[in-house]
């Protein structure tokens, strides 16, 4: 790994920052209507919940005052410090311009509101290389996951000049002074991270497709990301400690999910909060997460109701952290409870499979059950945070009660769902789920929300050699679905260039933006609930993948059109094969560029003892037997 300067052409060494750290300020006296609230609140004549308060401006005061938890490092970071929009905008409309992806929008608001603390900027690389070898900071510092800032090299680039930073919409987040440039290594990050290199992983396939330089610096920030959803849970640190400490109880546990909470998960934080006499601090994540989950907007609905109707109110507080998730599992939960702590937590509940990305290419998990809670166990003292950690939860049904597997007694009727039961067996079937795994409220949301597999859209991507058969399958099962009532759209390669991509060429990176944008293109189609297939050489894993996460890995299904390079050249009529073996044609896939077949796809075909219409119908039984199509019409 080395430092790069773009303006100079060479190596320098790079400045260094350790654990910068920043004053809190002092909170505001409250004014005499507020203080009545708060009275109301302390002796419960309201039953509002902890953040109505915050919404209308209202600092809950107790008779009972408790000081929590220092923030991790000693104080918060706060780069929102007040400076003139209009200046800095002004300013930043001369700058090179840089767009973030998703997630480094939510790294930066995690940054400057102080979540990551003591982290005030992108990392350097210093620090950077030792998170990936020791979990710290250079400083010594605990601090499992590095937050970098990958960007491509260009003219804009340039140690000591600032760049505007934008999100998807072009609205400007802050001005950052470029004072370090470095290399990375995926497969070096993918290893020490994430533990496999794996393209399953949806960060490590995502990890492609980012800049191959890391770039830190000095943030100045505009404004922060602009949010119209759920705005009075969208605390901050600072907010959320302000109603924490409030309560009156010294001990706060805070629980992470980025899932719809099931009555098991109710009765883990309900136990946790009673042993430690604490809050709950139920933080759900509404950033990036793993791809295929529920999105937040149900999610959040779903917290509402369980908050409001199924908690006593002064023992919970419901905030949303907009946090991009790694699926790093141990390493993740390790990096899940420093956060909290700057949020005012000092427990940390760690359930089964933390953070988990789930199966691999070879359908084994990428960690074991319970590697997380071991990790942040090793660690608890050196963080400050306690953890409460759960073996799985079954409902004993004579009792009607919830108790640890390890605790039930011998031969007690016992019941359990795992969130992949959920969608499988109820869910994907319009079935409604039992009352002692959920809420009917929740359940009714989810409902909703999550339709049977059969209304719900697929993907069909039919993948293999220019030749292989891809189109004449497609159109195929395209008739067979249309025959059954479906309306199917087709995205095929040639038809997408000569109108989507047009003006692409046929390097690597060309052909990665051709594959993304049929992607994003059948990504929306299955997300409002119909049916594509889509037929594309699409030669590199990693763009494929890219895909799968983009889509889901439930509404993905891969179909490798496994025809052998020679067969492919006899029924070329076009004679591309002959003109690349000529050296007239090239980077042509299979002959002087390469195809990297499927590790694992749902469905392989083979076209050289199979007719089209054979292998078609292989593929609508598949779709079947999994429930995504229905043989009968569409309610």
């Amino acid at each position: 790994m080395r430092n790069f300067d773009n303006r100079q052409g060479k190596v320098v060494k790079a400045k260094q920052h350790y654990c910068p750290l920043k004053q809190d300020h002092p909170r505001p006296r409250p004014g005499l209507l507020q203080r009545i609230y708060s009275l109301r609140f302390i002796f419960g004549v309201s039953s509002r919940p902890l953040y109505w308060y915050r919404s209308q401006g209202i600092p809950i005061m107790t008779t009972n005052t408790s000081a929590l938890i220092s923030p991790y490092g000693g104080a918060l970071v706060d780069l929102m410090n007040g400076e003139e929009f209009n200046d800095l905008k002004d300013y930043a409309s001369r700058l090179t311009p840089l767009q973030l992806s998703e997630r480094s929008v939510c790294d930066l608001e995690m940054i400057a509101v102080g979540a990551f603390s003591p982290l005030d900027r992108f990392m350097g690389q210093k620090d950077y290389q030792s998170v990936l070898d020791e979990m710290r900071l250079s400083c010594g510092r605990l601090f499992p996951i590095p937050v970098t800032l990958p960007v491509e090299p260009g003219s804009g680039i340039q140690l000591d000049k600032d760049i505007a930073l934008y999100d998807s919409k072009n609205e400007l987040l802050a001005v950052m002074r470029i004072e370090e440039i470095y290399e990375w290594n995926l497969a070096e990050a993918a290893q020490k991270v994430f533990g496999a290199l794996d393209l399953r992983h949806p960060v490590v396939a995502e990890m492609h497709r980012w800049g191959r330089l890391n770039i830190s610096g000095h943030i100045r920030m505009a404004q922060l990301p602009r949010h119209y959803d759920f705005a009075d849970l969208r605390l901050k640190p600072r907010e959320t400690r302000r109603i924490l400490e409030s309560c009156g109880r010294k001990n706060v546990v805070a629980f992470q999910t980025r899932n719809p909470l099931h009555r098991s998960h109710e009765e883990m934080t309900k136990r946790a909060i009673e042993a430690v006499d604490g809050v709950l601090l139920l933080h759900p994540v509404v950033g990036t997460t793993k791809p295929g989950d529920i999105d937040h907007y149900t999610r959040v609905r779903t917290y509402k109701v369980l908050t409001q109707k199924y908690y006593e109110q002064s023992r919970i507080l419901l905030s949303l952290a907009p946090l991009a998730m790694r699926m790093a599992g141990p390493r993740e939960a390790l990096w899940h409870a420093i956060i909290r702590r700057n949020y005012g937590a000092n427990y940390f509940i760690v359930g089964r499979d933390h953070a988990s990305p789930g199966l691999d290419s070879a359908g084994k998990p990428f960690y074991g059950p319970y590697d997380a809670q071991q990790l942040v166990n090793e660690h608890r003292k050196e963080m400050g945070v306690e953890t409460i950690s759960f073996k799985e939860l079954v409902y004993l049904v004579d009792d009607r009660r919830f108790e640890e597997v390890s605790a039930v007694p011998v031969g007690a009727r016992t019941a359990t769902i795992s969130g992949t039961p959920m969608r499988d067996i109820f869910l994907n079937h319009g079935i409604t789920l039992p009352e002692w795994f959920m809420h009917p409220e929740i359940a009714e949301i989810l409902a909703k929300a999550y339709p049977p597999r059969h209304r719900r859209g697929a993907c069909i991507w039919l993948t293999g050699l220019s030749g292989a058969g891809k189109t004449k399958t497609a159109e195929i099962l395209t008739i067979r679905l249309l025959e059954y009532g479906y309306q199917v759209s087709v995205l095929d390669g040639d038809v997408v260039r000569t109108h989507l991509s047009k003006g692409l060429g046929f390097s690597k990176e060309d052909r990665d933006a051709n594959v993304l944008r049929i992607g994003f293109v059948a990504a929306e189609i299955v997300r409002h609930g119909g049916i594509v297939i889509a037929a594309a050489v699409s030669p590199y894993r990693g763009a494929r993948n890219d895909v799968r996460n983009l889509i889901g890995e439930n509404r993905f299904i891969e179909v490798f059109v496994d025809t052998p390079l020679e067969v492919c050249e006899k029924r070329d009529v076009k004679g591309l094969y002959a003109k690349a073996r000529l050296g007239l044609i090239k980077g042509f896939t299979g002959i002087d560029d390469p195809y990297e077949p499927p590790a694992d796809p749902e469905i392989r075909l083979d076209t050289e003892f199979h007719t089209p219409e054979d292998n078609a119908l292989l593929i609508f039984n598949y779709l079947l037997e999994r429930g995504i199509i229905q043989t009968q019409k569409p309610s």
